[in-house]
Protein backbone atom coordinates (compact mmCIF):
# COMPACT_ATOMS: atom_id res chain seq x y z
CA UNK A 1 0.00 0.00 0.00
CA UNK A 2 1.25 3.58 -0.90
CA UNK A 3 1.08 6.81 1.18
CA UNK A 4 1.71 10.38 0.04
CA UNK A 5 4.74 12.30 2.33
CA UNK A 6 6.30 15.45 2.33
CA UNK A 7 9.44 14.56 2.52
CA UNK A 8 13.35 16.40 2.50
CA UNK A 9 15.31 15.78 -0.82
CA UNK A 10 18.03 18.59 -0.30
CA UNK A 11 18.36 21.41 2.64
CA UNK A 12 17.45 24.44 1.44
CA UNK A 13 15.30 23.16 -1.32
CA UNK A 14 10.85 22.63 -1.18
CA UNK A 15 9.17 19.39 0.59
CA UNK A 16 8.54 17.07 -2.26
CA UNK A 17 5.58 15.55 -2.33
CA UNK A 18 6.29 12.02 -2.92
CA UNK A 19 3.93 8.58 -3.21
CA UNK A 20 6.18 6.12 -0.96
CA UNK A 21 5.11 2.72 0.73
CA UNK A 22 2.82 2.56 4.01
CA UNK A 23 5.59 1.55 6.96
CA UNK A 24 4.96 -1.71 8.50
CA UNK A 25 4.78 -2.39 11.36
CA UNK A 26 7.15 -3.61 14.28
CA UNK A 27 6.63 -6.04 16.53
CA UNK A 28 6.75 -3.29 19.69
CA UNK A 29 4.95 -0.43 17.56
CA UNK A 30 1.87 0.92 15.96
CA UNK A 31 0.83 2.15 12.67
CA UNK A 32 -0.46 5.60 13.17
CA UNK A 33 -3.06 6.78 10.79
CA UNK A 34 -2.29 10.56 10.58
CA UNK A 35 -5.17 13.01 10.87
CA UNK A 36 -3.42 15.93 12.21
CA UNK A 37 0.48 17.05 12.35
CA UNK A 38 1.69 20.59 13.88
CA UNK A 39 3.87 22.79 11.64
CA UNK A 40 7.05 23.95 13.54
CA UNK A 41 9.34 26.61 13.15
CA UNK A 42 12.06 23.69 13.54
CA UNK A 43 10.38 22.20 10.94
CA UNK A 44 11.56 25.37 8.86
CA UNK A 45 14.94 24.88 10.68
CA UNK A 46 15.32 21.25 9.79
CA UNK A 47 15.06 21.97 6.64
CA UNK A 48 17.58 25.15 6.08
CA UNK A 49 19.91 22.74 7.91
CA UNK A 50 19.83 24.74 11.63
CA UNK A 51 20.41 21.09 12.53
CA UNK A 52 22.38 19.52 10.28
CA UNK A 53 25.25 19.14 12.65
CA UNK A 54 22.91 18.33 15.78
CA UNK A 55 20.45 15.75 14.71
CA UNK A 56 22.00 14.50 11.24
CA UNK A 57 18.93 13.04 8.99
CA UNK A 58 19.35 10.78 5.97
CA UNK A 59 17.89 11.81 3.16
CA UNK A 60 15.32 12.18 1.75
CA UNK A 61 13.18 11.90 5.34
CA UNK A 62 9.97 13.03 6.69
CA UNK A 63 9.36 15.93 9.19
CA UNK A 64 6.76 16.18 11.62
CA UNK A 65 7.11 15.95 15.43
CA UNK A 66 3.77 16.97 16.31
CA UNK A 67 1.05 14.08 15.52
CA UNK A 68 -2.30 12.95 16.06
CA UNK A 69 -3.92 10.28 14.65
CA UNK A 70 -5.57 6.64 14.79
CA UNK A 71 -3.89 3.40 15.58
CA UNK A 72 -4.06 1.27 11.82
CA UNK A 73 -2.35 -1.53 13.10
CA UNK A 74 -0.62 -3.60 16.08
CA UNK A 75 2.37 -5.15 16.65
CA UNK A 76 2.31 -8.84 17.49
CA UNK A 77 4.75 -7.96 21.15
CA UNK A 78 2.64 -4.82 22.20
CA UNK A 79 0.81 -5.78 25.31
CA UNK A 80 -2.66 -6.19 26.47
CA UNK A 81 -1.66 -4.06 29.19
CA UNK A 82 -0.87 -0.95 27.03
CA UNK A 83 -4.24 -0.55 26.30
CA UNK A 84 -4.55 0.14 22.45
CA UNK A 85 -6.88 -0.78 19.94
CA UNK A 86 -7.01 -0.26 16.49
CA UNK A 87 -9.04 3.14 15.36
CA UNK A 88 -8.48 4.16 19.07
CA UNK A 89 -7.14 8.25 18.87
CA UNK A 90 -3.82 9.06 20.35
CA UNK A 91 -0.90 11.38 20.67
CA UNK A 92 2.45 10.86 20.04
CA UNK A 93 5.01 11.71 22.85
CA UNK A 94 8.07 12.52 20.19
CA UNK A 95 10.65 11.78 22.19
CA UNK A 96 11.99 8.52 22.19
CA UNK A 97 15.39 7.84 24.85
CA UNK A 98 17.34 4.70 24.99
CA UNK A 99 15.96 3.59 28.11
CA UNK A 100 19.08 2.91 29.63
CA UNK A 101 20.62 6.36 31.07
CA UNK A 102 20.59 8.00 33.82
CA UNK A 103 18.17 10.92 32.10
CA UNK A 104 16.01 8.00 31.03
CA UNK A 105 15.46 6.24 34.67
CA UNK A 106 14.64 10.07 35.21
CA UNK A 107 11.97 10.16 33.25
CA UNK A 108 13.33 12.96 30.81
CA UNK A 109 13.82 10.97 27.32
CA UNK A 110 13.62 13.71 25.44
CA UNK A 111 17.31 14.30 27.10
CA UNK A 112 18.75 11.48 25.98
CA UNK A 113 21.73 11.60 24.42
CA UNK A 114 21.14 8.39 22.22
CA UNK A 115 17.51 8.66 21.82
CA UNK A 116 15.43 9.66 18.57
CA UNK A 117 13.13 12.76 18.48
CA UNK A 118 9.91 11.67 15.70
CA UNK A 119 10.95 14.09 12.88
CA UNK A 120 14.50 14.62 13.41
CA UNK A 121 15.34 11.28 13.11
CA UNK A 122 12.70 8.67 12.56
CA UNK A 123 10.12 9.86 9.98
CA UNK A 124 7.48 12.18 11.03
CA UNK A 125 4.13 12.78 10.40
CA UNK A 126 4.18 15.01 7.58
CA UNK A 127 2.66 11.75 5.61
CA UNK A 128 -0.48 9.71 5.96
CA UNK A 129 1.09 7.11 8.41
CA UNK A 130 3.77 6.78 10.77
CA UNK A 131 5.08 4.06 13.02
CA UNK A 132 5.75 5.02 17.05
CA UNK A 133 6.55 2.41 19.69
CA UNK A 134 3.79 1.63 21.64
CA UNK A 135 4.74 3.34 25.11
CA UNK A 136 4.78 6.77 23.42
CA UNK A 137 1.06 6.46 21.71
CA UNK A 138 -0.88 8.21 24.18
CA UNK A 139 -4.48 7.81 24.20
CA UNK A 140 -6.88 10.86 23.92
CA UNK A 141 -10.41 9.19 23.96
CA UNK A 142 -11.13 10.71 27.24
CA UNK A 143 -10.80 14.13 25.60
CA UNK A 144 -14.18 15.75 25.78
CA UNK A 145 -13.27 18.05 22.23
CA UNK A 146 -10.83 15.37 20.30
CA UNK A 147 -10.44 17.04 17.37
CA UNK A 148 -6.91 16.03 16.25
CA UNK A 149 -5.73 19.45 14.82
CA UNK A 150 -6.15 20.67 18.25
CA UNK A 151 -4.44 17.75 19.87
CA UNK A 152 -1.39 17.46 17.87
CA UNK A 153 0.41 20.34 18.92
CA UNK A 154 0.14 20.02 22.54
CA UNK A 155 2.91 17.40 22.09
CA UNK A 156 5.70 20.29 21.25
CA UNK A 157 3.85 23.39 21.42
CA UNK A 158 1.66 23.03 24.15
CA UNK A 159 4.34 20.97 26.15
CA UNK A 160 7.52 22.90 25.44
CA UNK A 161 6.14 26.35 27.25
CA UNK A 162 5.06 24.36 30.50
CA UNK A 163 8.31 22.87 31.27
CA UNK A 164 9.85 26.42 30.68
CA UNK A 165 7.15 27.44 32.73
CA UNK A 166 7.12 25.18 35.25
CA UNK A 167 10.49 25.78 35.96
CA UNK A 168 10.32 29.25 37.10
CA UNK A 169 7.78 28.46 39.08
CA UNK A 170 9.11 25.44 40.91
CA UNK A 171 12.09 28.43 41.39
CA UNK A 172 9.59 30.22 43.21
CA UNK A 173 9.80 33.06 40.67
CA UNK A 174 5.93 33.78 40.17
CA UNK A 175 3.21 34.19 42.66
CA UNK A 176 1.34 37.39 43.92
CA UNK A 177 3.01 41.03 43.77
CA UNK A 178 5.60 39.31 41.14
CA UNK A 179 5.61 39.82 37.22
CA UNK A 180 6.09 37.30 34.67
CA UNK A 181 6.62 37.78 30.85
CA UNK A 182 6.06 35.32 28.05
CA UNK A 183 8.81 36.71 25.16
CA UNK A 184 7.43 36.22 21.54
CA UNK A 185 3.86 35.07 21.29
CA UNK A 186 4.15 32.44 17.86
CA UNK A 187 3.16 28.93 18.44
CA UNK A 188 4.45 28.60 21.85
CA UNK A 189 3.66 31.58 23.35
CA UNK A 190 0.41 31.49 22.90
CA UNK A 191 0.29 28.46 25.22
CA UNK A 192 2.95 29.98 27.19
CA UNK A 193 0.71 32.52 28.37
CA UNK A 194 -2.12 30.42 29.48
CA UNK A 195 0.41 28.41 31.79
CA UNK A 196 1.49 32.06 32.82
CA UNK A 197 -1.97 32.22 34.31
CA UNK A 198 -2.34 28.63 35.23
CA UNK A 199 0.66 28.23 37.10
CA UNK A 200 1.60 32.09 38.28
CA UNK A 201 0.10 32.02 41.55
CA UNK A 202 -1.73 35.36 40.93
CA UNK A 203 1.24 36.58 39.21
CA UNK A 204 0.86 39.58 36.74
CA UNK A 205 1.40 38.28 33.31
CA UNK A 206 3.12 40.50 30.14
CA UNK A 207 3.22 39.36 27.21
CA UNK A 208 6.00 40.67 24.72
CA UNK A 209 6.03 40.48 20.88
CA UNK A 210 6.69 41.94 17.29
CA UNK A 211 3.34 42.29 16.13
CA UNK A 212 0.46 43.54 17.36
CA UNK A 213 -1.90 40.65 15.79
CA UNK A 214 0.27 38.14 17.63
CA UNK A 215 -0.37 40.28 20.90
CA UNK A 216 -3.79 40.45 20.63
CA UNK A 217 -3.84 36.62 20.82
CA UNK A 218 -1.96 37.16 23.91
CA UNK A 219 -4.75 39.71 25.63
CA UNK A 220 -7.29 37.00 24.65
CA UNK A 221 -5.03 34.09 25.98
CA UNK A 222 -5.11 35.68 29.55
CA UNK A 223 -2.42 38.44 29.54
CA UNK A 224 -2.43 41.21 31.64
CA UNK A 225 -0.84 43.55 29.39
CA UNK A 226 1.01 43.39 26.33
CA UNK A 227 4.32 45.78 24.97
CA UNK A 228 4.85 45.93 21.13
CA UNK A 229 8.40 45.73 21.59
CA UNK A 230 9.38 46.24 17.88
CA UNK A 231 12.35 48.65 17.00
CA UNK A 232 12.37 50.00 20.74
CA UNK A 233 15.17 49.88 22.87
CA UNK A 234 15.11 48.28 26.76
CA UNK A 235 14.23 52.02 28.12
CA UNK A 236 11.38 52.27 25.87
CA UNK A 237 10.70 49.17 27.31
CA UNK A 238 11.04 49.54 30.68
CA UNK A 239 8.99 52.59 30.09
CA UNK A 240 5.98 50.58 29.35
CA UNK A 241 6.40 48.02 32.16
CA UNK A 242 6.12 50.95 34.44
CA UNK A 243 2.93 52.52 33.06
CA UNK A 244 1.69 49.30 33.19
CA UNK A 245 2.94 47.12 36.08
CA UNK A 246 4.13 50.06 38.49
CA UNK A 247 7.84 47.96 38.19
CA UNK A 248 10.60 48.99 35.36
CA UNK A 249 11.63 45.39 36.00
CA UNK A 250 10.03 41.68 36.02
CA UNK A 251 10.73 38.62 38.23
CA UNK A 252 10.24 36.31 35.77
CA UNK A 253 10.75 35.90 31.61
CA UNK A 254 10.03 32.86 29.53
CA UNK A 255 11.43 33.35 26.52
CA UNK A 256 9.54 30.98 23.01
CA UNK A 257 11.87 33.51 20.73
CA UNK A 258 15.17 32.63 21.45
CA UNK A 259 17.11 35.43 19.48
CA UNK A 260 19.93 37.53 20.03
CA UNK A 261 17.51 40.51 20.71
CA UNK A 262 14.66 38.88 22.55
CA UNK A 263 16.97 37.52 24.73
CA UNK A 264 19.01 40.61 25.07
CA UNK A 265 15.96 42.37 26.43
CA UNK A 266 14.88 39.59 28.96
CA UNK A 267 18.29 39.81 30.55
CA UNK A 268 18.17 43.54 30.53
CA UNK A 269 14.52 43.57 32.46
CA UNK A 270 15.12 40.97 34.66
CA UNK A 271 14.91 41.90 38.66
CA UNK A 272 17.61 41.08 41.04
CA UNK A 273 17.03 37.51 41.51
CA UNK A 274 15.21 36.59 38.36
CA UNK A 275 15.01 34.08 36.13
CA UNK A 276 14.86 33.14 33.13
CA UNK A 277 13.65 30.11 31.58
CA UNK A 278 14.44 29.91 27.09
CA UNK A 279 12.53 27.52 25.33
CA UNK A 280 12.82 29.13 21.92
CA UNK A 281 15.56 28.55 19.30
CA UNK A 282 15.92 31.33 16.58
CA UNK A 283 19.15 31.71 17.40
CA UNK A 284 22.93 30.00 17.81
CA UNK A 285 24.52 31.62 20.82
CA UNK A 286 23.29 33.75 23.91
CA UNK A 287 25.07 36.44 25.86
CA UNK A 288 24.39 37.11 28.84
CA UNK A 289 25.59 40.22 30.89
CA UNK A 290 27.95 38.63 33.73
CA UNK A 291 27.95 41.26 36.77
CA UNK A 292 24.83 41.88 36.64
CA UNK A 293 24.06 38.23 36.91
CA UNK A 294 26.66 37.39 39.24
CA UNK A 295 25.76 40.27 41.56
CA UNK A 296 21.62 40.32 40.96
CA UNK A 297 21.64 36.58 41.80
CA UNK A 298 19.79 35.59 38.57
CA UNK A 299 19.30 32.61 36.91
CA UNK A 300 18.81 31.15 33.55
CA UNK A 301 17.14 27.80 32.93
CA UNK A 302 17.27 25.81 29.71
CA UNK A 303 14.51 24.20 29.23
CA UNK A 304 14.14 21.79 25.97
CA UNK A 305 10.31 20.31 25.44
CA UNK A 306 8.92 18.32 27.97
CA UNK A 307 8.81 14.36 29.25
CA UNK A 308 5.91 11.92 29.43
CA UNK A 309 4.59 12.97 32.29
CA UNK A 310 4.55 17.01 30.87
CA UNK A 311 2.50 15.90 28.45
CA UNK A 312 0.27 14.00 30.45
CA UNK A 313 -0.29 17.33 32.21
CA UNK A 314 -1.24 19.46 29.44
CA UNK A 315 -3.64 16.61 28.44
CA UNK A 316 -5.05 16.84 31.67
CA UNK A 317 -5.36 20.84 31.33
CA UNK A 318 -7.03 19.91 27.74
CA UNK A 319 -9.19 17.84 29.04
CA UNK A 320 -10.30 19.78 31.55
CA UNK A 321 -11.36 22.86 29.21
CA UNK A 322 -8.61 25.09 30.35
CA UNK A 323 -6.61 25.28 27.22
CA UNK A 324 -7.53 27.29 24.59
CA UNK A 325 -6.32 26.43 20.77
CA UNK A 326 -5.21 28.95 18.17
CA UNK A 327 -4.82 26.89 14.85
CA UNK A 328 -4.75 27.55 11.63
CA UNK A 329 -5.44 24.20 9.39
CA UNK A 330 -3.68 23.39 5.81
CA UNK A 331 -3.48 21.04 3.32
CA UNK A 332 -0.58 18.69 2.99
CA UNK A 333 -0.33 19.88 -0.49
CA UNK A 334 0.38 23.44 0.99
CA UNK A 335 3.19 22.74 3.16
CA UNK A 336 6.06 24.48 1.22
CA UNK A 337 3.77 28.07 1.58
CA UNK A 338 3.33 27.69 5.31
CA UNK A 339 6.92 26.22 6.09
CA UNK A 340 7.62 29.98 4.05
CA UNK A 341 5.41 31.60 6.30
CA UNK A 342 6.46 29.83 9.58
CA UNK A 343 10.30 31.09 8.64
CA UNK A 344 8.76 34.97 8.22
CA UNK A 345 7.00 34.92 11.46
CA UNK A 346 3.33 35.19 9.46
CA UNK A 347 1.59 32.75 11.27
CA UNK A 348 -0.65 33.45 14.55
CA UNK A 349 -1.45 30.73 16.47
CA UNK A 350 0.01 26.66 15.44
CA UNK A 351 -0.28 26.09 11.91
CA UNK A 352 -1.51 21.81 11.35
CA UNK A 353 -1.92 19.95 8.24
CA UNK A 354 -4.65 18.32 8.65
CA UNK A 355 -5.40 14.75 6.66
CA UNK A 356 -8.83 13.59 5.26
Amino acid sequence: MQMRAARIHRFNEPLEIDEVPVPEVGRNQVLIKVAAAGMCRSDYQLLDGYFRDGLPVELPFIPGHEVAGTIAAIGSEVPKSAGLSEGDLVVVNPNWGDGTCRVCHEGNEQLCRNGQLIGFGPDGGYAEYMLAPYDHAISVADQPDARPENLAPLTDAGVTPYRGMKKLRDAGKLGAGRTGVVNGVGGLGSYGVQYARLLGGGATVVAFGRSDEKLAVATENGAHHTVNVRDKSVENVEDELEELTGRRSVDAVLDCAGSTESLALAAAVLAVEGALSQVGLMGQRIELPLFPFVNGEKSYFGSFWGNHNDLTEVLGLASQGLIKHNVVTTKLDDVNTNLEALGRGDIVGRAVIVFD
